[in-house]
């Protein structure tokens, strides 16, 4: 096994939390393209170097630390949520780094660094594996837009001219991504490592629900074409009828809400809403893409409202593959025996859109309380331990 410098990995974890440090805990702000995800990605690279790695930025952003050799590529993203936690994405790049300085000072076979850019979804859906991964060309990626407006071909320019052309996965014999469970499954059931054997899929729809402005005073209720009262008679109807359909793994959340003009003496004209939903089937996203649209339709013919809805953007389920599994499987066995189990991932990663290129995998480690896209993220340092030990013993089962 790769031997792995426990200590060093943990003050590394700790060390980049520091960039956009913000909230209770450790709590970070760092979405992607911003002056604290530059200067983490510019640390990174330094950090890459001292582990004998050639950093390359891509033209979005990723970061390749690159071993020089046809290599096992590790890693995952640093870029963080609005309001996001220490550990998610940044976990698998600092257990990447620490792997590849061991293998610097130990020996041990070739690996390669990632750290791919706004998988968060500032723009798109992990906007950065997804254009390497081929899944969007850079010139539609470039038109999407964050919350505020800005597109991504303005937010790459924050990068300045520090970049080079896109890596070919062919230099790569495998993607193994290292995650937080970002639920409750390791941790309830005391368990110390997840070998995932599918991620499943996802959809995201930005909707518009136009009526019409008036007085809240002298608008009668019969009149009215609110449009917030539209929304809610849409989200009591949808999850009344998705739970037709659905299984226990299946979610769909409404994340983002916008109301016009937001003034309590006027009949709310617009709702701004965002909906997304995810399943291991793909038949089954599907089939509530479908129940959507018709839930607006008819929304829209009962209320008087006008409907306006984006482009469905989103990843089909994906599964690991088969001798990746394995090498994570005999690696935990080896390492936290009787002490792990298969599971499923419900939260998207970058790992869907590598496998597209090349053989790919992950393992997760508990999250306390399963608790994720918070402040309050977190996991133990014995359990990080853990999974940095069986990623490490994972990089000699799987060559």
């Amino acid at each position: 096994m790769v031997k792995v410098n426990e200590k060093r990995f943990i003050n590394s974890l700790n060390k980049l939390r520091e960039f956009g440090a913000a909230g209770i805990g450790k709590g970070v702000i760092r979405p992607a393209f911003s002056a604290s995800d530059i200067e983490a990605r510019n640390w990174i690279a330094k950090l890459m170097r001292e582990a004998d790695l050639s950093p390359v930025f891509d033209p979005v952003g990723n970061l390749f630390g690159l071993n020089g050799s046809k290599s096992i590529l590790l890693g995952s993203h640093s870029d963080s949520q609005p309001e996001g936690g220490w550990l998610d994405g940044s976990l698998g790049v600092m257990a990447a780094l620490e792997i590849a300085l061991s293998v610097k000072e130990n020996g041990g076979p070739p690996v390669s660094v990632v750290n791919f850019q706004d998988e968060e979804g500032r723009f798109g859906v992990t906007t950065g594996s997804a254009i390497w991964g081929q899944n969007v060309s850079l010139k539609d990626a470039d038109k999407y837009t964050d919350i505020t407006g800005i597109t991504l071909a303005e937010a790459r320019k924050a990068m300045g001219s520090n970049f080079s052309d896109f890596i070919s996965p062919d230099i790569f014999t495998g993607f193994i991504e290292m995650h937080i469970e970002q639920g409750p499954r390791l941790f309830q059931s005391e368990k110390k490592i997840g070998v995932v054997n599918s991620i499943v899929g996802i959809r995201n729809l930005k909707v518009t629900f136009k009526g019409e402005q008036n007085h809240a005073g002298t608008t009668p209720m019969q009149a009215r074409k609110d449009a917030l009262q539209s929304f809610s008679l849409f989200n009591e109807t949808l999850n009344s009828r998705l739970r037709n359909v659905v299984t226990p793994q299946t979610v769909w959340t409404i994340g983002e809400v916008s109301l016009q003009p937001n003034a309590s003496s006027i009949v709310p004209g617009v709702v701004n809403f965002s909906l997304q939903w995810r399943d291991p089937e793909l038949t089954r996203l599907s089939k509530m893409e479908t129940i959507i649209k018709d839930t607006i339709s008819e929304i829209s013919a009962k209320t008087g409202i006008e409907p306006h809805t984006s482009q469905v953007l989103g990843l089909d389920p994906v599964e690991m593959d088969r001798e990746l599994i394995k090498a994570l499987e005999n690696s935990a066995e080896e390492i936290v025996p009787g002490e792990w189990i298969n599971m499923n991932s419900g939260a998207l990663h970058d790992a869907t859109n590598v496998s597209n290129l090349i053989p790919t995998a992950m393992l997760f480690v508990p999250s306390i309380d399963g608790i994720s896209h918070a402040f309050g993220e977190n996991t133990s340092d014995d359990d990080l331990i853990f999974g940095l030990r069986v990623l490490a013993r994972s990089i000699i089962n799987c060559t």
